[in-house]
């Protein structure tokens, strides 16, 4: 325990406070919007939707930019690659595409899943995308020529996240389960896994994330609780919560120093993880926050709602 304070005494920092400015909002899709990410450059704002299509977006001025039509079934994931040349969608269809930003080309179709593809991530090099699925398994594609490089191996259940460690060497994956895999990805073999502490209800994993610095990893899911994990020894060191709904989505500040979380009910939520304690929590009118991701500025974050639109909650010093 002792290790993960020390670990997390950068989020020792004066946090801001939540205020909802729905007046900011992202209105193009015809379905729930699932999934958000911004490019690295913090531009373009990408958005999947249950409508079949990622909408890009000019972030400054909230205006469409074009709309990536491809998909025969509803997006479940969107990523931009580290340099920003490639965009990554996942889909009920059972396909994972990749795409041009710069102009909207799809330059690929990655098939192999045998169901719904609930989340893609680009290793931090760009050389690898990893991929999660309903079909239970854990893969590694090639993006530069589509190909599958290796089906890691699987869940017992549906695997809803994957998300790489920043060095590129670890990737982890949630499942409905209610357990975390590490993966070593130089060797395609399963380091660990990370379980759940039982509970009456098993509970699916909805996310996970890398903290920063490689060592710890962060996961949420629909027990209501964020939970704190040692990567090096797989062992778990802090659990916050519960929150008021489902947890769907989690997201870094790119600065790393805040931590948010979304939830089906529609709320937001601020942690400080060295404390292990919510700072703040907000419900959104919006029903169904999906998915979170904090604006380049660190000043807001944005969500994706039941309701076919993405809204901008700015937040603001106490």
């Amino acid at each position: 325990m002792k290790r993960a304070i020390l670990t997390f005494g950068l989020f020792l920092v004066a946090w801001p406070t939540m205020a909802a400015d729905e007046t900011k909002e992202f209105k193009g899709h015809d379905a729930l919007v699932y999934s958000l990410a911004f490019s690295p450059d913090g531009k373009m704002l990408a958005t999947a939707g249950f409508d079949n299509v990622v909408t890009l977006w000019n972030f400054t001025d909230r205006k469409e930019i074009r709309t990536l039509s491809g998909h025969t079934g509803p997006v479940y994931c969107v990523t931009f690659s580290k340099d920003g040349k490639m965009l990554a969608s996942s889909s009920l269809d059972k396909t994972i595409r990749l795409w041009d930003p710069a102009d909207g080309k799809s330059l690929r179709e990655l098939k192999g899943h045998t169901d719904i593809v609930d989340s893609v991530a680009f290793s931090p090099d760009g050389k690898l995308l990893a991929s999660g699925s309903a079909d239970k398994s854990v893969r590694l594609w090639n993006p530069a020529d589509g190909k599958e490089v290796k089906n890691l191996g699987t869940h017992g259940n549906h695997v809803y996240s994957v998300a790489f460690s920043p060095d590129g060497k670890t990737l982890a994956s949630g499942g409905a389960d209610a357990v975390i895999k590490l993966w070593d990805v130089a060797g395609q073999k399963e380091l660990k896994t990370l379980k759940l502490p039982a509970g009456p209800v098993t509970s699916a994993v909805t996310g996970v994330l890398f903290t920063p610095n490689g060592e710890q990893l962060v996961s949420i899911g629909q027990d209501r609780f964020v939970r704190l994990w040692d990567v090096k020894t797989g062992m778990q060191v802090k659990e916050m919560g519960p929150t008021p709904d489902d947890l769907y989505g989690v997201a870094f500040s790119r600065d790393g120093k805040a931590l948010a979380t979304s939830g089906y009910a529609g709320y937001i939520t601020q942690w400080d993880l060295a404390a292990g304690k919510k700072v703040t929590s907000r419900k959104l009118k919006a029903f169904g926050a999906y998915c979170v991701a904090f604006t380049p500025d660190g000043k807001a974050v944005v969500t994706g709602h039941d309701n076919h639109k993405c809204y901008v909650n700015t937040l603001s010093a106490p």
